[in-house]
């Protein structure tokens, strides 16, 4: 076999086992087992909401299965052919089958992606906030920078976003906004987005056209779908009424149809000024703030089965994600899993897809990785 197909061999073997490792092999085969047993009673239709949810479940499952057991035994059975064909001196069948195991890794890189979005919530639309750091214009200009890049890479996928909240800056940007944005696998995609962005360029508001660094968060959340239960009650809440900011005629602008909730226990706020009405601003935010919690009860569940990923995951100024830098070089850089582009044009019209792709795949490799340094 030559050098290189052993190199795609080993890195073919390498990913079939972190698939494996990913989706709990031994404990899906139980679970499957349970599942078709569970299938078969024929009590099970008497709820169809379970028995919809668990069918789900059990194709889910399946296919899983049955992709990882067929990707392993191509493998091998084209190792085979290569040591078959090497020893009858048949170059042919060497050919055939160190091509078929080319397909293979593109087959499997394919099956990764698919793995890297089958979270509990994956598969759900998602809530998108966009905050300003400290900074001024520079930063509100910054933070709607970044607003502009998520609904361009949204756009490129064929989501759609609603605009749920937006506060203007004093003389450019925003001081924050809150979008939802609806598509298949969209939280699943956005998820790993989470964090502070920072920006390096030559400020086109200061006259004596000097660099300057600024910085914005980015908090993404699951939409709860009705599937899933988040008990909270009005005495566990603070609920706030304000004029609503920014454009939006002249009813949006004179009456407190906006409407900010704060769970009080967590601290965890969340406000929407969308709606005409406050009576549908409330129910928004309603929605908003259960999936805020669900959320939080999702990172808590990871924290618990991977510590190391909850400290790589925190969120804090100081603790940036990702800088671009517009000048005096081009470049932009994840400082969790050290991808670069050298086009940040590019990057922020949202071309996002291999910044996204890289740190889905380390949360599946597990850890942090090693410690990446930032740029200038």
């Amino acid at each position: 076999m030559r050098a290189e197909t052993e190199n795609l061999v080993d890195e073919i073997k390498q990913a079939i086992s972190l698939l494996r490792r990913h989706f709990d092999w031994d404990q899906a085969l139980k679970r499957l087992d349970y599942l078709n047993m569970r299938a078969e009673d024929g009590d099970l239709w008497n709820d169809p909401q379970e028995a919809q949810k668990l069918m789900r479940e059990r194709q889910g499952l399946e296919d899983g299965i049955t992709s990882i057991k067929g990707l392993t035994q191509a493998l091998n059975d084209n190792i085979e052919l290569i040591a078959l064909g090497e020893e009858e001196g048949d170059a042919s069948i060497v050919s055939e089958a160190e091509t078929a195991i080319r397909a293979l890794g593109g087959e499997i890189k394919a099956r990764q992606i698919e793995t890297l979005l089958s979270g509990e919530a994956d598969s759900n639309d998602t809530y998108l906030e966009v905050h300003a750091g400290a900074g001024g214009t520079e930063s509100q200009d910054w933070a709607n920078m970044l607003l502009r890049m998520y609904t361009r890479w949204a756009e490129r996928r064929g989501f759609k976003v609603e605009v749920l909240e937006v506060h203007d800056g004093e003389e450019a940007g925003i001081k924050s906004a809150t979008v939802v944005i609806k598509g298949h696998n969209a939280y699943g995609w956005l998820k790993t987005e989470s964090g502070v962005h920072r920006l390096v360029r030559i400020s086109p508001y200061d006259s004596n056209a000097r660099r300057h660094t600024s910085f914005a968060s980015v908090w993404v959340y699951p939409v709860v779908d009705d599937s899933i239960q988040i008990d909270v009650s009005e005495s566990d809440v603070r609920i706030d009424t304000y004029r609503a900011s920014g454009s939006g005629g002249q009813h949006i602008n004179t009456t407190d149809s906006a409407v900010r909730i704060t769970h009080i226990a967590t601290g965890i706020a969340v406000a929407c000024q969308a709606e005409r009405s406050q009576h549908k601003n409330r129910a928004k935010a309603w929605e908003m703030l259960r999936s805020r919690l669900y959320e939080e009860e999702l990172k808590k569940r990871e924290a618990i089965a991977n510590a190391t990923e909850a400290s790589k995951t925190e969120i804090g100024w100081g603790h940036q994600i990702r800088s671009y830098v517009l000048q005096p070089y081009q470049l932009v850089k994840d400082l969790r899993t050290g991808v670069e582009s050298t086009s940040p044009q590019d990057v922020l019209d949202g071309k996002l897809d291999d910044f996204m792709e890289a740190a889905l795949s380390q949360r599946i490799e597990g850890g942090a990785g090693a410690e990446i340094a930032d740029i200038d």
